[in-house]
């Protein structure tokens, strides 16, 4: 039987990388924009991964003065802190925390349709 084992190549893992990068929460320090829908047209702009030295309410507030929108930081136990404003502000969060020196353009992803 040992033999056989030998000569049969092993399995391929395909998610083998991505399951032992995810195996911490904020592997390779990405910022993630996400879209979340609510009720007919509504929708949810979540900013997740901002590093803990920002101050979450200073960002929040900035956002909210430049886009003319409401949002909250919100408090999730295996996220962390999030930022939640209305509408969507995917593209306007992006260039912000771009411009601002917040986070690289790379470090940068983007999700939702």
């Amino acid at each position: 039987m040992s033999e056989l084992d030998n000569q049969l190549p092993t399995a391929f893992d395909p998610f083998a990388e991505a399951n032992a990068e995810d195996s911490g929460a904020g592997t390779k320090e990405y910022v993630h924009i996400r879209i979340q829908q609510r009720n007919g047209r509504k929708s949810l702009t979540t900013v997740q991964g901002l590093k803990k030295e920002f101050s979450y309410n200073k960002i929040l507030k900035d956002l909210k003065k430049e886009f003319c929108c409401n949002g909250t930081v919100v408090e999730d136990p295996e996220l962390g802190q999030v930022i939640q404003l209305q509408g969507d502000q995917r593209k306007n969060v992006s260039t912000f925390l771009a411009q601002a020196g917040i986070v690289k353009k790379e470090h940068i992803k983007m999700h939702g349709f």
